[in-house]
């Protein structure tokens, strides 16, 4: 039976008021991403160039922004069973009810959260401590601009979306 595993990530400390953003699966986004997968397929078309099409094993997900004054304190993640989990943020040049996804709208640093499959269940989940403390700083920022963000989540190596749980914390000003 498998337990679930919860860190904090790069935790920092908390001060003014706290407020935890969890990432949501955009069922209806993603289902559009993967009916243009389709129509390209039946079609016989390629992709445009540049454009980055939605692959088997990856889902959008959003962060609303009700406050837009923000300071990134640590990323919450949870993941059961083992695995790896990557978060790439998608840069506001990308309107996806008009458009369609280019590379060029990824953002780095991306997140990646993972436990190997020879870790037992109880091992903390492994991650590039600099680059999530930068991609999250990197949120923070967007969200002066934005009401709402999209990310694309990979899940790979045993990964499931109903078995991860990300949010990220800020100190709102």
């Amino acid at each position: 039976m498998s337990s679930q595993m919860y860190t904090d990530l790069c935790a920092a400390p908390s001060s003014g008021s706290a407020l935890e953003l969890r990432f949501a699966e955009d069922t209806s986004l993603t289902e559009v991403m993967r009916l243009r997968v389709q129509s390209l397929q039946r079609s016989g078309q390629k992709r445009q160039e540049g454009e980055r099409l939605l692959l088997p094993h990856e889902a959008v997900y959003r962060l609303d922004f009700a406050n837009q004054e923000l300071t990134f304190v640590h990323w919450s993640v949870s993941l059961i069973g083992n695995g790896r989990v990557t978060v790439t943020g998608i840069s506001q040049l990308w309107t996806p009810d008009l458009t369609h996804l280019m590379t060029r709208q990824l953002l780095e640093p991306v997140g990646t959260f993972w436990r190997n499959a020879g870790d037992p269940e109880d091992t903390p989940l492994k991650c590039l401590e600099a680059d999530i403390q930068e991609f999250g700083e990197r949120i923070a920022e967007l969200a002066k601009v934005r009401k709402v963000m999209y990310f694309l989540f990979a899940f790979k190596e045993g990964a499931e979306a109903d078995k991860v749980s990300i949010s990220v914390e800020f100190n709102q000003a």
